[in-house]
């Protein structure tokens, strides 16, 4: 009950056209639930890896759906708010392709200094490894789930395939490791630029 009333509490203050908009809730047990606004194509982690429509992502549509999401979070950390479970399920399209971040059911409003939080965080795969030891965190933890999005965007494949998530916890928060970074575009964008160009 506390996580849902936090969400609306969040929500609520939330105005952006890459962030989901909150309509009302009905907060009397046991019917609790938030009315969103209709986004008629689902998760991007359903189009990615479900829908079997990866051929429609173009290099150009990805970047505009990358920049949404990075619109949004933007928008979000203006407002002090720490997503703490940005993922691509907890990114919703509508039928114009346009991303809108949703899922604030584990955001936490940000103070000066980074913040402790004992309850659980995140899902495995996109989890910081800040949030994965129960560290303080910032804003950054959700740049790292970011990062994770960019890696789907270049590979078109699932974060982890085939690590259970009990090892991904490990690896991750333990032995430093960390996706490879693919080819392409955007590989050539999370690698940054080439040494002699660097002023």
């Amino acid at each position: 009950m506390e996580d849902f009333c936090n969400e609306i509490s969040i929500l609520s203050r939330l105005r952006h056209p890459n962030v989901i908009l909150f309509l009302g809730a009905c907060t009397k047990p046991p019917r609790l639930s938030l009315v969103t606004e209709y986004m008629e194509m689902g998760s991007l982690y359903y189009l990615i890896h479900l829908s079997g429509q990866k051929k429609k992502l173009s290099w150009k549509r990805r970047l505009k759906m990358l920049r949404d999401i990075c619109r949004g979070l933007m928008c979000i950390h203006r407002m002090n708010i720490v997503h703490r479970d940005l993922k691509s399920a907890n990114c919703l399209m509508n039928k114009h392709w346009t991303v809108k971040i949703c899922d604030f059911g584990l955001s936490r409003i940000m103070t000066n200094s980074p913040m402790k939080d004992s309850s659980s965080a995140g899902t495995p795969e996109w989890m910081a490894p800040e949030l994965i030891r129960n560290e303080p965190f910032t804003h950054k933890c959700d740049i790292f789930s970011l990062g994770v999005i960019m890696w789907e965007f270049c590979t078109l494949s699932r974060p982890w395939d085939g690590v259970p998530p009990e090892k991904v916890v490990y690896l991750v928060a333990n032995e430093g490791s960390r996706l490879d970074i693919p080819e392409g575009p955007l590989g050539r964008l999370i690698a940054g630029p080439p040494d002699n160009l660097l002023l």
